[in-house]
């Protein structure tokens, strides 16, 4: 595999499906599934959390999602498929994203109840992400 391949066989708008489905995984993990136990364990109120700049979190989100997203689709390479990019996206985001979370969340004494929560958000991302990838060439 180089490089070149790599950069012709991506699906532009499979990047950008992937990096909205952490968006609608987020909203459902952060709202719905976890919401009050988040906020508790980052201490945050309800107020706080309407008080931020919706804009720069939301935008920036989205911009580092579709980072997320274009590098993984160069990583899965050209001879890509469902079961390569869920697997290596459950991968990147166990043994990657998680334990290089786990070192931060170890020196900033965050609780393993956070951990988990955040943590997990991102595994689903990473194998979701990685699966859109693989089907959709």
């Amino acid at each position: 595999m180089d490089f070149q391949q790599s950069i012709e066989s991506i699906n532009y708008i499979a990047v950008i499906v992937a990096a909205l489905s952490a968006f609608l995984i987020g909203g459902l993990w952060y709202s719905v599934l976890f919401a009050k136990s988040w906020m508790n364990e980052n201490g945050f109120s309800e107020e706080e959390l309407s008080n931020g700049n919706m804009g720069m979190i939301f935008g920036g989100s989205f911009v580092l999602s579709l980072i997320i997203s274009f590098v993984l689709v160069l990583f899965l390479g050209p001879e890509r498929n469902g079961i390569i990019g869920a697997s290596a996206g459950f991968m990147a985001g166990l043994f990657w994203v998680v334990t290089a979370m786990g070192i931060t969340y170890l020196f900033e004494r965050k609780s393993l109840k956070l951990f988990i929560i955040n943590a997990g958000y991102h595994v689903i991302t990473f194998t979701i992400m990685g699966l859109i990838l693989g089907i959709w060439k």
